[in-house]
């Protein structure tokens, strides 16, 4: 190694020890989808952050998506994607591709790839140890017009247990948002939520929501930090809309529940987790209460 290339290792490592001491011992949620998960570089790159994490402390919980590995499976068996309000609409058939996509194919192979790269992480769903209770969602338009989304649900509750009985036995948690309502249906829930609601169960120090922008923008601008407080007005002017919409109201949410800080950051860049923890600049948007 070239000593200029080492001296910037050491000034990386310097300006990270204070973030791994401050956060060390603390639960970190991580929403994961969208690019990083489908582009084989960020998926490895994704993978080192969550084991390094909990190598130096840190307790990771991930919460990871699938929507267009739902949407491609759909496609191949003549199956089209239909959403209403950014909600998929999931009937019998459809929830069966889910199930297979989110609990088996997507959550092993995150499994897998952070385990190659020497974490210990174990796959769940919803529905193991009642991790979430859940309840069909409908959506109303009009006072007298409800649209029936099928099996498609909400968080009513989370039980922690089992996430703490794994993360004391030093296991990384990755949690397909799948779960059953109190009459043993199957449900299709929005990743951001159960990301949002487990952070809260855990009385995480952290929620981080992958996208696929830089995070909250303002005039073309990133905004670096945003107060729990000006996300309505925002919204109310235009500023946060479309999919970054229900990312900030689930940061909210969650800020209202005790998670110390949420973090909407781009997840096509690599190390994006470590980069935001670590560096006193972060690449993403910051909300706090």
């Amino acid at each position: 190694m070239k000593p200029e290339d080492a001296t910037t290792t050491a000034k990386v490592l310097i300006e990270a020890l204070p973030y791994i001491q401050k956060f060390a011992g603390q639960t970190v949620v991580i929403k994961y989808g969208g690019n990083a998960m489908v582009d084989e570089e960020l998926k490895s790159s994704f993978a080192r952050d969550v084991v390094l994490l909990k190598h130096v402390g840190i307790n990771p919980v991930i919460v990871h998506g699938g929507g267009p590995q739902i949407s491609q499976l759909l496609e191949k068996t003549g199956k089209a994607s239909k959403f209403v309000e950014g909600q998929r609409v999931t009937d019998s058939e459809t929830m069966d591709i889910v199930e297979m996509v989110l609990g088996g194919l997507v959550n092993k192979e995150i499994v897998e790839l952070i385990n190659q790269h020497g974490g210990r992480a174990t796959g769940i769903t919803g529905k193991d140890g009642r991790l979430i209770r859940a309840r069909k969602l409908t959506l109303k338009r009009k006072a007298d017009e409800v649209i029936d989304l099928g099996h498609t649900g909400e968080v009513v509750s989370i039980d922690p247990t089992l996430l703490n009985h794994l993360k004391g036995d030093d296991f990384i948690p990755v949690i397909a948002p799948t779960a059953s309502d109190s009459q043993g249906v199957a449900l299709n829930i929005n990743a951001d939520s159960v990301a949002g609601k487990v952070a809260s169960a855990l009385h995480a120090e952290k929620l981080i929501l992958l996208t696929n922008t830089t995070g909250v923008q303002k005039d073309g601008q990133l905004v670096t930090r945003l107060a729990s407080r000006e996300i309505e007005s925002l919204i109310k002017d235009g500023v946060i809309r479309d999919g970054m919409r229900p990312k900030t109201m689930c940061a909210w949410d969650a800020l209202a529940s005790g998670v110390k800080t949420v973090h909407i950051i781009d997840g096509r860049i690599q190390h994006a987790v470590l980069l935001e923890l670590f560096t006193s600049e972060g690449i993403g948007t910051l909300l706090y209460s």
